[in-house]
Order: C-alpha cells, then structure tokens, then sequence
C-alpha cells in the first residue's frame, strides 16, 4: 500500500513529532547509499511501537522497521512503504547493581560506557560496535567471538499484530550471531541484561581503550561503510581463517565494481569510495562470495541484508 496522505495524518496523531516525509536514506545510511524514503516515523517509547504496529495490522499496512542502519543496504529507488526506525529517541538506559534495563534504541557504545562506569564487567566487547542494543541482541552480536547474548536475562518485543512478548535467553535461541528475532518479524523494544562486579573500573576501562584503539587500527574510519559484509562461519574459521583474511589471501583488497571497493584495511569491509550503489554493492558482495566458494568450498552468509523499495528485506548475498 503506497503512502498517502491520509496514512500520513493518522502517523503523525500516533507518533506526534515523530514522522517525517520525503527522507533521504542516503543520509540516514552508514553507507551513505539509497533513495528517497515516503516516510519514516520515529517512535520514542515501546507503547508508541506497539500502537504503531496496531495500526498497521490493523489496516493491512506492509511496513518495515530499522535501526541505525548498521548491515543494512537501501535500495537506490528509495522507499514506498512506511519505515519505523528505532533510534536514541527510545534509548533509555537505567542501571541498578549489576542489572541493566535499556530501551531498544540504546546506542550501543554508550549503554557499554555506562555499564563500566557502574562498577561492571562484562561489556567491553561490545563497547566499539556502532548500533542499537536491538539491533545488537537480534543478530547476537559482539567481538573477540562473544555475544550479547550471554549477558540477556529477558528481551521485550513488539509481535507484528502489535501484542508484547517477553522472553528469557533461553526462549531467544541465541547461538553464534544468531538468535530467534531474525526469523520472526518482532521489533525489539526493551532488553534487561545482566553484567558482573569489577574489582577494578579503571581495568575494564583501560580494557576498551585497547578494543576502541584496536579497531581504529584495524577497520576503516573514514569512508562509509556498514561494518563486516559477511558472517564468520566457525567451521569456515578453523579450516581457512575469517571471511577477512579469507578475502585479503586471494588478493582482493581494493577489488572495486563501480563506486564500491573492498577496504585496504580490512578484507570483509566494504567502501562507498565514489558515489556508490546499491547495485554496485550487491554485485561486489556476490564477486567476492564465488571467488571464496571457488578457493574453500565454503559458502559465506552476508551479515547485510537489502531492503528495496517495496520493503522487502533479503540477504545480500543472495541477488546476484
């Protein structure tokens, strides 16, 4: 269903000051790539995302919901159905000893930065990872091969008919960058984690200065990008390495379709170098994937998914 006016009236009475028309995604992407979106509302509480899901439900209205965009790629077509974005306007981070309560759209850097200041370990690595906590908890995301999911005692989550779930990690079937909201269409709104005393805060600092500083070296800062393209695959990783290494041992660093071009300093990041695609994006990701098949038998799965302009989300890897 197209965005019309009437639809956009009853958006701006469920969310007052949370919508906006005509956006360009191109500035709202980490990869400064995509068209003109019809919409996107922006909802700064769980009772708005559920009023919103309602609505739409209700009127059988397709819509799709981001985060900060990180591993995500618009389509050079924009966007013609409404796009909910959660964003640090529903962020809210509260600790209480060693229990953390934070909102969907916690910027995940920060909520890391409050935990060590509280006197707690056990987030360090994911004190560099640019995204929200829901964002972070759906792809059971983090570094040094450790996931959030470890520290999630219960997750709340918007159902697409617009009725709250809550899940222990148990019920979230986390497993290795995996976990049960990428297959479900449920919209993150409120996770309680759990972290451990420190003996030591200005350790655990010191700890993410050394991430913080290893990251700068090792990853691209300056040209857009959304993060690693493609899933480390354990057994992948024991016979052959990380996609990265994978990726530089072929000699494709700075291998380039169009505007896209493979980082000089990273082998699994891609850059946006010159006016970048959408489609030069796609077919690089598919270039690199056969060419490692080719060399190691094994098939990587992308970590970026495609949203095009009709609102359909698919695995980027898979286009071309």
């Amino acid at each position: 269903m197209a965005v019309t006016r009437a639809m956009t009236a009853e958006l701006e009475r469920l969310v007052p000051g949370g919508v906006s028309k005509g956006v360009s995604l191109s500035d709202i992407s980490r990869w400064k790539i995509g068209g003109i979106a019809d919409v996107v509302i922006r909802p700064k509480s769980p009772e708005q995302v559920q009023v919103l899901r309602r609505y739409f439900h209700q009127n059988s209205i397709h819509h799709v919901v981001i985060g900060m965009t990180s591993n995500l790629l618009f389509s050079d077509d924009g966007l013609r159905v409404p796009c909910v974005q959660i964003d640090n306007r529903m962020g809210k981070v509260r600790v209480s000893d060693c229990i953390v309560t934070a909102e969907g759209g916690a910027w995940v850097p920060s909520l890391s930065r409050k935990v060590q200041k509280a006197g707690l370990t056990g987030a360090e690595h994911i004190c560099g990872i640019p995204g929200t906590i829901g964002g972070l908890i759906c792809m059971n995301g983090g570094s040094q091969r450790k996931g959030i999911g470890s520290s999630v005692v219960e997750v709340t989550s918007i159902d697409e008919v617009g009725n709250e779930i809550r899940r222990t990690a148990v019920d979230c079937q986390f497993a290795y960058r995996e976990s049960v909201f990428q297959r479900n269409n449920e919209v993150i709104v409120k996770v309680v984690l759990r972290f451990d005393q420190s003996s030591d805060s200005r350790e655990v600092r010191r700890a993410m200065l050394d991430i913080l500083a290893s990251r700068r070296r090792k990853f691209p800062q300056k040209e857009p990008n959304c993060g690693s393209v493609f899933k480390s695959d354990p057994a992948m990783y024991k016979d052959f390495g990380s996609p990265g290494e994978i990726i530089e041992r072929l000699g494709a660093k700075e291998l380039s379709i169009g505007g896209a071009e493979i980082s000089r300093h990273h082998g699994n990041f891609i850059l946006n170098k010159n006016n970048a695609t959408s489609i030069d994006v796609l077919k690089l990701i598919s270039l690199i994937k056969n060419r490692v098949e080719v060399e190691t038998g094994y098939s990587m799965k992308a970590e970026v998914l495609y949203l095009n302009s009709a609102g359909k989300l698919m695995p980027a890897d898979e286009l071309y």
